[in-house]
């Protein structure tokens, strides 16, 4: 009785101690709750309304109806008519994005690694004005630029116009300051008893590096590589300003560019369509490798 008694009581007590959730609790819940369902469908709607206006009639071009009646998919195949050059304009986005990416992971990571484990002076003022120069609004560097690659300029007679080296170089004035910034911080955190038990066992410094240090780091690597194709992917001014020539337009330059059967006409369900097809591989790749994406850039936060 006494065993059932004090059972009773424990159990009691833990009902009165429990918090109790009055209405601040679940307005919060429901705040919350809708500030999701706004960021949601924020974020979902314009995709929505650009995958149902590519599925319109291209008589229908201007229907605002939330569902496209009949369902048709012409729009699609008149995105690759040869007057779009549509076809070209993904594989210069291609050749453009990968490149970028290339070269920025290989100058990144080395200077990421030597901001990270060298010693010398204004080494922090160094890191600084890398991240300062991805902070000038990337308009302003388009007329010197131009300059440069039309051969204005006398000490440096080159023509860089419609070439992917001019669409290329000036992608990377923001995917190094990315890639530094943040592999800096993710080698940071890793140990250097790390490299030196490497070169204990007959590492080089360059083995020590390559062979341990760089698949730890491969989180950070993999996110800043997606990071910066999915940018130089959708980068619209400068492929416009140095790409003016129809075989070397990006894809989102192209798009740009599509005409109707009139000078006037606007061909909205062939725009649409092309839309589709440059974002939809960008979000399933984003989806597919979400996580690894979240681990690199949280990752150099972390000890």
């Amino acid at each position: 009785m006494t065993a059932a008694t004090s059972h009773v009581t424990a159990a009691e007590l833990a009902a009165l101690n429990k918090p109790r959730r009055d209405w601040r609790f679940w307005l919060g819940k429901t705040g919350i709750f809708l500030g999701m369902t706004f960021i949601i469908l924020y974020c979902i709607a314009p995709f929505y309304w650009m995958v149902v206006s590519s599925l319109r009639l291209p008589t229908m071009g201007r229907d605002t109806s939330f569902w496209p009646n009949p369902v048709s998919f012409e729009n699609y195949p008149a995105v690759f008519d040869p007057i779009n050059g549509f076809g070209r304009a993904l594989v210069n986005s291609v050749i453009v994005s990968l490149s970028t990416t290339l070269v920025t992971l290989l100058f990144g990571i080395l200077a990421a690694y030597a901001l990270a484990r060298l010693r010398f002076r204004f080494k922090g003022i160094v890191l600084a004005v890398i991240i300062g120069c991805s902070m000038f609004p990337g308009i302003t560097l388009l007329i010197p630029l131009f300059k440069m690659f039309t051969g204005a300029y006398p000490w440096m007679p080159i023509n860089w116009m419609n070439t992917y080296q001019a669409l290329i170089i000036p992608s990377l004035s923001f995917g190094l300051p990315l890639c530094v910034w943040n592999l800096t911080a993710f080698f940071r955190q890793l140990p250097v008893e790390l490299e030196q038990a490497a070169m204990v066992d007959g590492c080089t410094p360059g083995q020590a590096f390559r062979k341990v240090i760089l698949p730890l780091a491969a989180p950070g690597v993999f996110t800043t590589a997606i990071i910066t194709f999915i940018a130089v992917w959708n980068e619209f001014m400068i492929a416009l300003t140095f790409g003016t020539q129809q075989n070397m337009y990006t894809a989102v330059v192209a798009i740009s560019k599509f005409t109707g059967a009139y000078g006037f006409d606007t061909p909205w369900g062939t725009i649409m369509a092309a839309g589709v097809l440059v974002t939809v591989p960008l979000i399933i790749g984003v989806l597919i490798f979400q996580r690894r994406i979240v681990a690199g850039l949280t990752a150099g936060g972390v000890k």
